[in-house]
Parts: C-alpha cells; sequence; structure tokens
C-alpha cells in the first residue's frame, strides 16, 4: 500500500467515492470481514462491480483501505476508520431501555463509589461488547482526619475523611502483636503529617518521615503505617489510583478469526499494562466529552489494532475525578458505544453529586 501524499479528508473524495467508502466501512464494522466489490454491488449501491473495484484502489491509494488477505476484499485502515468517524458517522441517541438500564444498574450499586465504578465497568463490558475501563478518582481534597480501626482478627480498618466530606476506608493486615496503644501511636502520627494536605502532596513525604522517626516510632506502630502507605498508593504511588477492568472474555467471544485471536492476546497483554492504560484514559480526562482512540494512534494498541471509546466523569463542581471508557476490536459499533459511553460517565457524575459516594476497597 503506497503512503498517501498528505493527510486524506473527505474533500478529497468525490460523491460515489464517499458513498463506496462509507459503505466499505459499515459493513466492515457489521461483519468483521473485508468487503467486496460483490458484496457492495447487492447492498443496493447501483455500480457494477468492475466500477467499484476501480473506486476501492483509489480509496487504498489514499490509505483509506489496505487488504488483509490475497482476496479481492478490504478492510477500513485506521486512518480510514478516524476519517469515517470524524466525518461520515452518525451518531445518535442512546435508547430508552439502554439509559433505564445504566441508571438502574448503577444506582443499585449503593453509596459506595467503588461498586458503583465497578458497576459501570461490568455494564459497559456487557452492553458495547469489549472491555470495560474505569480509573478510580484521582483525590485532591485535603485530609482532614485518618484513623485506625480494628475491625477482627488481623485486620484494621483505614479512614480516611477529606474536607470535602468524602471518606475513603481501606483494609490492611493487622501486624503481629499490635496493641491499643501502638494503633492509637500510628494514628496520632499520620494525623499530624497528613491533615490539611491532600494525599498526592503529603504521602511521599509522610513515607520518608516514617522512615527518619524508626528510632522513635514503635516497630509494629511503623510496620502498620508502611502497609497503609502500600494500598494508598495503588498502582502509582504518586496518585493513588487504579484500574478496574471487566469482560475481558467479551473479547474473545467476538473474535472471529485466528488474527483476530492474535490480536486478542496481545490486547490482553495491554490490559496487563494497567499503568500505561490509566495514562492512555487520562488523555481522555482532558477531553471536553468523548475521545476516541484507533489503533496506532496510540502506541499502546500499535500491535493489537485496537479502538478505545472513554469519557471522563465529573463532581457537582464539573472538575474531572476520572474516566472511563470500552476497549476491543477497531470493529466497535461506534456509533452505539460513544453515546453510551458518554452517558454512563455522566450517569456516575450525577451519582457523586447527589450522594456523596464514598470510596472503599
Amino acid at each position: 500500500m503506497q503512503t498517501p501524499p498528505h493527510l486524506t479528508t473527505l474533500a478529497d473524495l468525490d460523491a460515489r467515492a464517499r458513498e463506496i467508502f462509507r459503505d466499505i466501512v459499515e459493513a466492515y464494522l457489521e461483519s468483521g470481514e473485508p468487503v467486496g466489490s460483490r458484496t457492495l454491488s447487492k447492498r443496493g449501491i447501483g455500480l457494477s462491480p468492475a466500477s467499484i473495484r476501480n473506486t476501492m484502489a483509489d480509496l487504498a491509494g489514499l490509505g483509506l483501505l489496505d487488504a488483509p488477505h490475497l482476496s479481492a476484499g478490504r478492510t477500513p485502515t485506521h486512518t480510514g476508520l478516524r476519517l469515517f468517524v470524524d466525518g461520515l458517522l452518525e451518531i445518535g441517541d442512546l435508547g430508552s431501555e439502554e439509559k433505564a438500564e445504566i441508571d438502574s444498574r448503577l444506582a443499585a450499586a449503593g453509596s459506595d463509589l467503588s461498586s458503583a465504578l465497578s458497576e459501570a465497568s461490568l455494564l459497559l463490558s456487557g452492553l458495547a461488547g469489549g472491555a470495560g475501563l474505569v480509573t478510580t478518582p484521582t483525590r485532591e481534597s485535603p485530609v482532614k482526619h485518618v484513623e485506625f480501626v480494628l475491625v477482627g482478627p488481623g485486620q484494621i480498618l483505614v479512614v480516611l475523611v477529606f474536607d470535602d466530606g468524602q471518606v475513603e476506608n481501606r483494609l490492611v493486615q493487622m501486624p503481629v502483636g499490635l496493641t491499643q496503644s501502638q494503633l492509637q501511636e500510628s494514628t496520632n502520627f499520620l494525623n499530624f503529617r497528613l491533615k490539611g494536605r491532600t494525599l498526592t502532596d503529603a504521602l511521599s513525604q509522610a513515607i520518608e518521615d516514617a522512615r527518619h522517626a524508626q528510632a522513635t516510632l514503635d516497630g509494629v506502630a511503623a510496620s502498620l503505617i508502611e502497609a497503609g502507605f502500600a494500598e494508598w498508593s495503588g498502582d502509582d504511588p504518586m496518585a493513588g489510583r487504579k484500574l478496574i477492568v471487566r469482560g475481558r472474555a467479551n473479547l474473545l467471544a467476538n473474535s472471529q478469526v485466528v488474527g483476530d485471536l492474535e490480536r486478542v492476546r496481545i490486547l490482553f497483554d495491554d490490559l496487563e499494562r494497567k499503568r500505561d492504560l490509566i495514562h492512555v484514559l487520562d488523555a481522555a480526562r482532558d477531553a471536553a466529552a468523548v475521545k476516541l482512540f484507533i489503533g496506532a494512534e496510540n502506541p499502546l494498541f500499535s500491535m493489537s489494532g485496537s479502538a478505545l471509546v472513554a469519557a471522563p466523569y465529573k463532581d457537582s463542581q464539573r472538575r474531572v475525578l476520572g474516566a472511563l471508557g470500552v476497549i476491543g476490536p477497531t470493529r466497535l459499533n461506534y456509533a452505539r458505544v460513544i453515546p453510551m459511553v458518554d452517558y454512563t460517565a455522566k450517569v456516575v457524575g450525577r451519582l457523586i453529586e447527589r450522594r456523596g459516594l464514598n470510596l472503599t476497597k
């Protein structure tokens, strides 16, 4: 395939080429299979197979179509899919039944934000047929109070209360031999160092303080504080955020050919690189609404040829807290998935606003 001399736009296509290009992409998104001239002629395009083949060759020369096999069938390239989505895709509103399902399932998650986000990831994977992704919020509000509470044999509940009223609870393993006085010592240590500061600002300094204070800080209390730090750090010690992934099995269920299975295997490897995926979703946090990544547009997906549809979710002050989305093969039903992701992000934001949901592990 020749590299086009410049970035192709819709203005470069005449009416016939635009119609054929639209039909090829729509047929590919429906079937996931290469589209041939005979298939297009049967769709009522009103042209002979020979005329269609000539136009398909022109579209391939522009870098919009590719031939994955020796057959005459063509598939859209990542560049072609981007052109289609940006200029030809007709995105409608989400159906009332799908809206009702999203509303009811997220409402049933209760007052725990972690459960609501996990449910959002799960329902997106089911409705869209890909894997659902959600990043937990970045905690920007200063810490108001810290408490270690003994809740059962071998378990300590770490309670963080923030100035904005949010509460974050984490369970940690109780160090052997911990006494009530050591529990209080740990609480006092963290309150002194975290109160009035955001977690992002305070964690690294507090960890350093704990190491320097080992001479005066009880060893058992120090180990409890270290355990608390480990839980708050999550996958990224400077952000304290995690990635929720649901519905990997959907990717296998929608694979039709051996090549698809290989791409899914590579995508599974990508899904394990959670730090990188969080960085990709962070790019969606800066978007006004839905953001779409197709294949090689992002280095993480260059091998798997995947597509990610993502949108930010916000609190009542319109501050971006995190992002959610759907990842799958490039033949995602974009017209359905884009409004689905957008609506789910808005529902999550409304739940946070109405309920002041608590983030627990």
